[in-house]
Parts: structure tokens; sequence; C-alpha cells
């Protein structure tokens, strides 16, 4: 049991990590927003400093997750997936799957807009892939500027300059696949051969 417990402990702190990659936070933004400070939370991190209440409760409530998702408690009875929407950057992030860094699965909302206005693209680390279920997206990749449909797909390395928009001010819904680095979507097609 106590061998149990200690390696549950030194798991809390890449899944930290990787949670705040995933949200695209800075240590200095996540002290700001927990009250914690950034040394502790960069212990917390690296597993030199191990995890308490009083430590996990304020990044619970700011990663928006269950005290359990940090912990990696088991999960018990009710299979279902609690939605809980996450709004940034004037899009709404409505999380697909429950664990802390790998893979991530979300729908993503983009509002309608009067004016779309000029994109603004990001980098940041991981491989992203798309497909719109409602609207016409604004995909902006690296100096390629595209419209796609729904039923539209689309692939890329988040480290290039991107952006997602609108294309015609109206609402734009679309799941999102993203990975870390190197982690790509994989999908398989049954070939006519093999039936």
């Amino acid at each position: 049991m106590a061998e149990e417990i200690e390696a549950a402990l030194d798991a809390v702190g890449p899944r930290l990590r990787a949670l705040r990659k995933q949200r695209g936070f800075t240590q200095a933004e996540l002290s700001a927003a927990t009250g914690i400070s950034e040394s502790t939370l960069s212990r917390l991190e690296s597993g030199s400093r191990r995890p308490n209440l009083e430590l996990l409760l304020p990044l619970a409530r700011s990663y928006g997750v269950p005290l359990d998702d940090l912990v990696g408690a088991p999960r018990t009875g009710d299979p279902r997936i609690h939605l809980k929407p996450i709004h940034r950057h004037g899009m709404t992030f409505v999380p697909l799957t429950r664990r802390a860094g790998g893979l991530q699965a979300f729908k993503m909302l983009i509002p309608a807009r009067a004016e779309p206005g000029e994109p603004t693209p990001q980098t940041h680390g991981g491989y992203e892939w798309l497909y719109v279920l409602d609207g016409r997206l604004r995909l902006v990749v690296g100096d390629r500027d595209l419209v796609l449909a729904a039923g539209e797909a689309a692939e890329f390395d988040t480290a290039l300059p991107h952006f997602l928009g609108t294309a015609d001010g109206r609402a734009v819904e679309l799941l999102v696949l993203f990975g870390p680095q190197g982690e790509r979507a994989h999908v398989r097609a049954r070939s006519a051969r093999s039936e």
C-alpha cells in the first residue's frame, strides 16, 4: 500500500506540468492565479516537493478539474464525462477527455462575429488535428490561409504560427485532437483488399 501511495505521489509532478502546458499557462501566470509561488510550483512539477491539499486545491480550481485528476485517483461508478467548458481567447473549448497529458480531445466553439478581424497567429508545442462540424473555419498555418467547410479536416504542427477563426462571421464548431510534440492522430481505414 505504501508503494502505491509513493507511486501516486511521484506521478503528480509530471501530471501537473503536462496540465499546465496543455492549458498554455506559464508558471508565473499560474502563480498569480493560485497564490502559490513560482518556486513552489517548479518544485511540485519536478517532484522535489510533495503535494498537499493546500497546494492541490487551488491548482484544481485554476485548471477546472477535479482533485482526483491531479492525483490520478481511479474513477469509480459513473462512466459519463462531465463536460466543463474552458473559455480562452474568445472561444469555448469543451474537453472530451479526462486525463492530463497525452492526446487530448476537445469540441471547440468559435462564436459569430460581426467583424472577423485580422488573424493573430500563435505558436506552441504540439500537434493538432481538427475536423469542422459546422460553419466555415478560417485556418491560417504559416503562410497558408485556408477556408474549411463542414466535413473537412486538417492537421499541423503547432510550432508553426497558426490561427483559427470564423471565415464568414458565423459561428464555427469543430473537433480538435491535440497532442504533445511528435504525437499525431492516427486514422486507420480498412483497404478494399482486406474485405
